[in-house]
């Protein structure tokens, strides 16, 4: 398939599913918002990921480097930002984010990247010894920093049990995102977790899984064990007003049937708790 194709059957989906499942904004109160990890698109360049994105019939989008490089000049910050907004979405992060420098100037440089990009919070992935550089960055930009985690695989933060136990008494605007297919890998509840955090639960990376335990057994949201309702559940329960966002990271060169089943299945969710 070309990627005219791809775009063209996308479209096509799109306008199906969209007929077929309320949008997000139109099944309840508002509260938490269903977006995407631009990750998801990491195959295709900026103007054609925000096209696909545009057809997945979200608006909010974690911006990866790949779509946004680090190395941008503010010109080209400026021109992109304007790519992603005119095509009516909102950069709600940035990352996922290697932050593991010990050398403060380093990490002020991704600072003053989400700062010209006007990014709220950045989806980082920091090592314990540097969090206290960080808070006071997170503070002094006023940025706020969701620490990813990263599943049994990650010697820093695999669950987000250690990323509370790790900012609780940190700034408020550290915090977690939690990746709810590593963390299930990592032996976590991801209902109980959700309640956990509580307030520091800064951002949400949504994936589904054949088998709980093994990475690649990832598949659609809504066709593996992740237990979506009780998560979806559970956030509007904490008063959750942040992103859960799908980061995909199967079928690569073709992500858009996949994307648009996911993102189906969890509107039909929040059509059914609102009902």
């Amino acid at each position: 398939m070309t990627r005219r194709e791809m775009i063209t059957n996308a479209g096509m989906l799109a306008a199906a599913a969209s007929a077929a499942v309320p949008a997000a904004s139109e099944t309840a109160p508002a509260d938490f918002h269903i977006g995407v990890a631009s990750y998801s698109l990491r195959e295709f360049q900026r103007g054609l990921a925000i096209r696909m994105i545009q057809q997945l019939g979200v608006t909010h989008v974690s911006v990866k480097d790949f779509h946004l490089p680090y190395t941008s000049t503010p010109a080209e910050i400026a021109r992109a930002v304007g790519e992603f907004k005119r095509a009516g979405l909102t950069i709600v992060s940035g990352g996922n984010t290697d932050m593991k420098s010990s050398d403060p100037a380093e990490l002020r440089k991704y600072f003053e990247y989400a700062k010209a990009c006007g990014m709220p919070m950045l989806v980082a992935a920091p090592v314990h010894q540097n969090l206290g550089a960080i808070e006071k960055l997170a503070k002094e930009f006023d940025i706020q920093i969701a620490i990813h985690t990263h599943g049994p695989e990650d010697r820093n933060f695999p669950s987000p049990k250690v990323v509370l136990d790790a900012v609780k008494d940190m700034d408020p605007r550290m915090g977690l995102c939690m990746d709810v297919g590593h963390s299930m890998r990592a032996g976590a509840d991801v209902v109980a977790e959700v309640a956990n955090a509580g307030p520091r639960l800064l951002d949400m990376h949504i994936k589904d899984l054949k088998d709980g335990k093994v990475r690649d057994s990832q598949c659609d949201v809504g066709d593996g064990v992740m237990p979506v309702v009780a998560l979806f559940k559970q956030l509007r329960k904490i008063g959750y007003r942040a992103s859960v966002n799908l980061e995909y990271e199967i079928n690569g060169d073709n992500p858009v049937p996949g994307m648009l089943h996911s993102f189906g299945y969890m509107k039909g969710v929040l059509a059914g708790l609102a009902g």
